[in-house]
């Protein structure tokens, strides 16, 4: 899954990101200037969007470049896992959602599965931590850390939302067509092992 031109592109999007950052001579900025337009073309290339597009989502951050975080929540029912309809492609994904600046994971992931899917929820432990462009598609243009963790349910109801249409258990053998840019089968996978196995070691790449 991993694509070495992507690679490539991130990286310099790094160095043009930080250098633009920490640069005084203007000649040094216009390169860096330069080298983050090429890694956007790159990515432009690679990711089939248009380079606005790419340059929207890529180049407009400034200060030392990290990954965002993404937290996921595998919540299950007489071994059925829960998943949530989106919307937006109406694909299925474990309920979760971009780590809001001023939430800890725990209270995100907490935050996030009440939005989504109505519940109040507990969370238990730690699955694992993906590097999301090992196991997601399609490669984006910036790093992601993936966090899923084990939830149980305290109380609640679905309802529909602005972002979720329904909301299901499903058993491994009957997981809908997935949001696989949000999750993948090898994550419910995952996320199935670690439930049933009662000495679960954190993955992490």
């Amino acid at each position: 899954m991993k694509d070495h031109l992507v690679d490539i592109a991130i990286e310099l999007q790094s160095i043009a990101q930080a250098g633009l950052e920490y640069s005084k001579d203007k000649f040094d900025i216009e390169r860096f200037q330069r080298i983050r337009e090429i890694s956007a073309e790159i990515m432009s290339k690679k990711s089939e969007l248009s380079l606005d597009k790419v340059k929207d989502l890529f180049c407009n951050e400034t200060g030392y470049q990290t990954s965002k975080v993404d937290t996921r929540a595998a919540i299950f029912k007489n071994n059925k896992i829960l998943l949530v309809k989106e919307i937006s492609d109406e694909k299925w994904t474990l309920p979760g959602g971009w780590l809001d600046v001023n939430k800890s994971i725990k209270e995100n992931i907490i935050k996030e599965v009440f939005e989504e899917a109505g519940l109040n929820i507990k969370a238990e432990k730690l699955i694992g931590i993906h590097d999301r462009n090992k196991h997601n598609l399609p490669p984006f243009a910036y790093g992601v850390c993936k966090i899923f963790i084990l939830c149980s349910i305290i109380n609640g109801e679905f309802s529909p939302n602005i972002e979720i249409s329904d909301c299901r258990y499903f058993a491994l053998n009957e997981i809908p067509e997935l949001s696989v840019s949000r999750t993948s089968q090898e994550q419910i996978k995952m996320c199935f092992d670690a439930y049933n196995s009662p000495n679960w070691e954190v993955v992490y790449d």
